[in-house]
């Protein structure tokens, strides 16, 4: 796995820095600690459209600004929810990497909740805990992380989500 180019933020954004994980046993260890915050990254009206564009979900509180501004009771468009959650495994490239893996895969989510809407021109960051690393079928090992994309100059985040992963080393 490996990290995207980093974006900066209002503040010009920090970082902690991408924690690296070589073994089994180094993830293992982990349980418990929080990674990050990963870098800001800024929600533009484009990155909206796009996503808009990618899934058919062309609801106007997202993508006519006129109508969002005029009417939502947020007084701009906001991103979709699921753009927000899309964001989730970009940003933890931000902030960790698992190397010497076969294989690491998406296997599903426990639980998100949509907190905060993100309006457009808003910056994201994310900070993931590591809640568990299990054994999992076929030599693989199981990796549930919470996530909280926050928004700058929010008190509270977009999203919290809990992400299951599988990996192979």
């Amino acid at each position: 796995m490996t990290s995207p180019s980093r974006n900066s933020g209002p503040q010009g954004g920090t970082s902690h820095g991408i924690r690296v994980f070589s073994t089994p046993s180094e993830l293992k260890a982990a349980v418990g600690d929080e990674l990050g915050p990963g870098e800001w990254l800024h929600i533009t009206q484009d990155r909206i459209d796009a996503f808009a564009d990618a899934t058919g979900d062309r609801q106007w509180i997202h993508v006519d600004v006129a109508r969002a501004t005029r009417e939502s009771p947020f007084g701009s468009p906001i991103a979709h929810g699921f753009l927000s959650l899309s964001l989730v495994t970009m940003l933890n490239w931000q902030i960790y990497t698992i190397e010497n893996t076969s294989l690491a895969v998406n296997y599903g989510l426990n639980k998100v909740r949509f907190i905060n809407p993100v309006r457009v021109d808003a910056h994201v960051r994310l900070r993931t805990t590591v809640k568990s690393v299990d054994d999992a079928p076929g030599g693989a090992l199981q990796l549930v992380t919470t996530s909280t994309l926050e928004i700058a100059g929010e008190d509270k985040p977009a999203l919290v989500a809990e992400t299951v992963g599988r990996i192979m080393f």
